[in-house]
């Protein structure tokens, strides 16, 4: 008979607060602690006040090398990166400290605010396994040498990030030129 431990039981618990309070989803939760499907759905109802949500995570490494979710997924990145290497926490607080400091950046833009960040808890997640899967890379800009989230294994010798070299329609969308009309 194994004995459980109070004190790790109380640790999960508010890991997996933490991460409902980032809003992360239950298949989410359910990789991260070792706590059962049904402690974790009554937490989060207990939380979120309404049901976890249903459906299949996303799972698209895609999704992350279109112009603006590469700009955040890349700075959210090396955040995650540099406090998983040169601080105690480590993979999941890592990925919750991350994430917070993420979302005080992504915030600040005031178009933003009201939409939400563009990367969710879930995709922040994602991002991590799938780097950790070896899916995806860093690759250097070579106009502003910074690191941004590219396809692994793609040539990166002349690589150029969405930043220094936006698509033609980058920030053109209805919800900005109905702000831009009606102000």
């Amino acid at each position: 008979m194994s004995v459980k431990s109070v004190a790790k039981d109380a640790e999960e618990i508010l890991l997996a607060t933490d991460m409902i309070e980032l809003g992360a989803r239950l298949q989410v939760l359910q990789a991260e602690t070792s706590l059962s499907y049904d402690r974790l759905a009554r937490l989060y109802r207990e939380i979120r006040g309404c049901s976890p949500p249903k459906g299949m995570l996303p799972f698209s490494v895609d999704w992350f090398m279109t112009w603006l979710p590469n700009i955040h997924s890349s700075l959210f990145y090396g955040v995650y990166k540099f406090l998983d290497t040169h601080t105690p926490a480590k993979k999941a607080r890592a990925l919750i400290e991350a994430y917070r400091l993420y979302l005080e950046q992504a915030i600040t833009d005031a178009g933003n605010a009201a939409d939400g960040p563009v990367l969710s808890f879930t995709r922040a997640w994602m991002l991590v396994r799938f780097f950790d899967s070896g899916m995806l890379q860093q690759s250097r800009c070579v106009t502003c040498a910074g690191e941004f989230v590219a396809h692994a294994h793609d040539p990166d010798h002349d690589f150029v990030c969405a930043i220094c070299r936006p698509p033609p329609r980058a920030g053109k969308t209805r919800a900005r030129q109905s702000a831009v009309c009606n102000p």
